[in-house]
């Protein structure tokens, strides 16, 4: 199992994702815990369980989550959940290696 917690910025609705990958089925399992209603909503729309290649391996804004996003989210482009969500699957399923990932403001000097 791979966690990773999710903390979008200033709008303060973080983001849990728990994924098990099923080698046998070639599937993962998505548990997604988020305060964000649009992510809620996409998670009971979707489903929990995805192939993989099908989120992970896309051209940056394809797969299922950014199309329903396009569709269906409020306007806010550089919310980071569904990145987050994607990376989570990534390592889960080993496409990916486990390292963090950040965005930082940097105050002038």
């Amino acid at each position: 199992m791979t966690r990773v917690k999710i903390e979008p910025g200033i709008c303060g609705l973080n983001t849990k994702v728990e994924a098990v990958y099923d080698d046998e089925e070639m599937e993962v399992k998505l548990t997604v815990y988020s305060a964000c209603k649009a992510v809620q909503a996409m998670m009971a729309e979707l489903g929990d369980t995805f192939d993989p290649y099908e989120i992970c391996l896309k051209k940056p804004g394809q797969g299922p989550m950014y199309e329903y996003a396009s569709e269906h989210f409020p306007t806010h482009v550089s919310c980071p959940t569904i990145a987050g969500i994607i990376k989570c699957t990534e390592v889960e399923c080993g496409l990916a290696l486990k390292k963090d990932a950040s965005i930082r403001f940097l105050e002038e000097e």
